[in-house]
């Protein structure tokens, strides 16, 4: 059912291991750094041992050979091979990719490798407990609600400042919104025997129809929640008597403290070094800003569009 919690799980550790180790990328120069993207820029400011992009896809493409043998239940010797084949393949590339493009060193890519296939080996091994608990389990949504808190205040301290903990925070938004969407919803949207698309109960002028709909939706809660985050979360900080800052969602909080620091926070060392403060000791707010806003986004995938779909009768 959760044939993208793999690479979840994937990618909120990633950024960890990378922080947690801080092994710097390949020098540049003598290395000459590819980076055509905005993206790519912010993304090079990380640390390079592991590589996630090896990481991701040894995770991502091996469960989903796994899943998709395990569902066709086909037990062809040749038809595995070359599944296991293909696999190897985009993982090679991939890693050759981050080599050539000035990012990671051959030792990088080895341990994404290995990183990766243990955070693999071990998610095969409880995906169908996780699937189990969240499906039929009791306060799934309080349980997952604490732990998406716990990673992000256990988050390791970097020796330097990089964007990992934005993505992790994004991942794990994502994941709080997915468990919380499929939990409620898991008899009516997510279960076995929904229609798939090319078959008689899922065509594929109805499959057009659901990505003119959840599209532009998916996007309209993405910005909508982000906005009640931004409106929200400072009053809420506020009444609570927490000190908070913005790095780049909220103007007006930029460089300043909204309010004086609790005897608590004056009295903690540890605290002001969490990913989610400044080293002023306020809290960013704009890591529960995105937090909420790729819940939002989360959330309406599994439930809200879904939800739209069953009304229109697409």
């Amino acid at each position: 059912m959760f044939d993208s919690e793999s690479l979840m799980l994937a990618s909120e550790l990633s950024p960890s291991f990378t922080d947690v180790v801080s092994a710097p990328r390949p020098s540049c120069p003598p290395v000459r750094r590819i980076t055509a993207t905005k993206d790519e820029q912010e993304n090079a400011l990380e640390y390079g041992l592991p590589s996630s992009h090896t990481l991701n896809t040894v995770c991502l493409s091996g469960y989903l050979l796994h899943y998709v043998l395990s569902y066709t239940q086909n037990e062809d010797g040749s038809l595995k091979f070359a599944g296991f084949a293909v696999v190897c393949l985009i993982v090679c590339l991939t890693g050759l990719g981050r080599i050539y493009l000035g990012m990671h060193s051959g030792i990088d890519i080895i341990a994404g490798l290995a990183v990766g296939f243990v955070i693999l080996s071990f998610w095969l091994s409880v995906h169908d407990y996780v699937d189990s608990f969240i499906v039929s389990g009791q306060n799934v949504t309080t349980f997952w609600a604490a732990l998406s808190l716990l990673l992000l205040f256990a988050y390791p301290t970097p020796e330097l400042p990089t964007p990992s903990f934005e993505f992790h925070t994004a991942f794990d938004g994502v994941a709080f919104g997915i468990v919380a969407g499929v939990q409620q919803t898991y008899h009516q949207f997510h279960h076995e025997s929904v229609p798939r698309i090319f078959t008689p109960q899922l065509t594929l002028s109805a499959f057009l129809g659901r990505m003119l709909v959840g599209i532009p939706t998916i996007l309209i809660v993405k910005y909508c929640s982000k906005a009640l985050a931004k409106w929200i979360l400072p009053i809420v900080s506020n009444t609570l008597g927490i000190p908070i800052k913005s790095t780049s969602y909220i103007p007006m909080l930029k460089g300043s403290v909204t309010c004086k620091k609790t005897e608590e926070l004056k009295q903690s060392g540890y605290i002001k070094k969490l990913p989610v403060f400044s080293s002023q000791g306020s809290f960013d707010v704009d890591t529960g800003i995105r937090f909420l806003q790729y819940s939002g986004l989360a959330w309406s995938v599994v439930d809200l569009v879904p939800s739209l779909f069953s009304y229109l009768r697409l």
